[in-house]
């Protein structure tokens, strides 16, 4: 027998590699199956509930000029839209003074002062919340612009009796280049994380480019009162704090995405993840678990079969586990990419994804002992 020959750190190496694989099986198939078997609940309805959308933006006159209009433009009976003018020194203030003239949806709330002792987001959008007259918000940033004009009624939608958080899907625009195709196959992951572990029963998170959730939830649980220190976590680490399976939704539909203009340096890009990592140590301990588990076992799953690979070790045994664990993604991946409208990253996230682990594990050490990078 090929086994009798093993010696106790091979039968260690290749027990190790045996548990990451089936742990990877079990999230492949009861985590992600939950997104990628998804079919949306029968009873969506339409509704007339007004919606108020909040935006914080800071020097963003280019985005808000392209994308405000748009919003805007939204086919849905009453909303209103907020916007928040945290102390831009561009041409901001006379963009939306202007706009706010033309059209009586627009409502904006001015910080002409930066204040020292808040930072990030969770300041400006705690005014803009406040100063909503809808208890249905809607967030989404000022360099976002909804896929379609119905992108408030498809989220409103999922408002029934009990709901009171709605996760959305907020992928990047398309453009040629590694960095891009780093960009949305890194989006990718993340949501098919939040949207499947929500499809679970354990929420976790959300993006602020796609976010809703009720004002009366806001207010009472204090708004981000729990996590103020925290620069970064306006969305994930308010929804990490008040989703759960009874209150919260999914909303992945076509019509329903809200485009975002992607980084466009690695530099940019690398310090937006590290902002976006670094909120991780505050999540909930069981949400710690969790994620931690699947990417340590995706880890030793690859460090394993690469060792034993060139070690020669039961080559067949091997062999058939990598082989069962790159079919079930093959599988996975391809139901979900369709369902995120991502069917390019489908080749990628089977080539790409030793890379990407590596990546992520270098980006997350360096993250968890740097310091909090603050909203610019």
């Amino acid at each position: 027998m090929v086994f009798d020959s093993l010696s106790i750190i091979e039968w260690i190496l290749l027990s190790v590699f045996g548990l990451a694989t089936i742990v990877q099986l079990l999230y492949l198939w009861l985590v992600f199956g939950k997104l990628a078997f998804y079919k949306p609940p029968h009873d969506l309805a339409e509704t007339k509930e007004a919606v108020s959308i909040v935006i914080a933006a800071r020097n963003e006159y280019h985005n808000l000029s392209k994308n405000l209009p748009i919003i805007l433009e939204q086919n849905y009976p009453d909303f209103e839209v907020v916007v928040v003018n945290h102390a831009s020194d561009d041409e901001t203030e006379g963009y939306l003074k202007e706009l706010s003239r033309k059209d009586k949806k627009l409502k904006v709330v001015h910080i002409q002062k930066d204040l020292n002792f808040f930072s990030g987001k969770k300041f400006p959008l705690s005014l803009g919340i406040k100063s909503a007259k809808n208890d249905l918000l809607l967030l989404t940033d000022a360099d976002c612009c909804p896929a379609s004009p119905n992108w408030i009624s498809k989220m409103a939608s999922n408002y029934q009796k009990g709901i009171e958080v709605v996760l959305g899907f907020g992928p990047y625009e398309r453009k040629k280049g590694l960095l891009n195709l780093l960009i949305n196959y890194d989006t990718y992951v993340v949501a098919m994380q939040y949207l499947s572990y929500a499809l679970l029963g354990l929420p976790y998170m959300g993006v602020g480019r796609n976010l809703s959730y009720r004002k009366t939830l806001f207010y009472e649980n204090k708004g981000f009162i729990s996590h103020y220190h925290v620069a970064s976590g306006d969305d994930d680490l308010f929804i990490n704090q008040v989703a759960r399976k009874a209150n919260t939704r999914i909303e992945i539909d076509q019509e329903a995405l809200v485009i975002s203009e992607p980084k466009t340096s690695f530099k940019e890009w690398f310090r937006q993840k590290s902002r976006h990592l670094s909120t991780g140590k505050s999540y909930q301990f069981r949400h710690k678990i969790l994620l931690s588990a699947f990417s340590l076992s995706q880890l030793f799953f690859f460090a394993g079969f690469i060792s034993l690979l060139f070690a020669q070790i039961a080559f067949w045994v091997v062999g058939s586990l990598f082989l069962a664990r790159f079919i079930s993604l093959i599988i996975v991946n391809k139901k979900i990419s369709d369902h995120l409208q991502s069917p390019q990253l489908l080749i990628f996230s089977l080539i790409g994804e030793v890379f990407y682990v590596v990546f992520l594990l270098l980006l997350s050490i360096k993250s968890y002992f740097s310091k909090q990078v603050k909203w610019k």
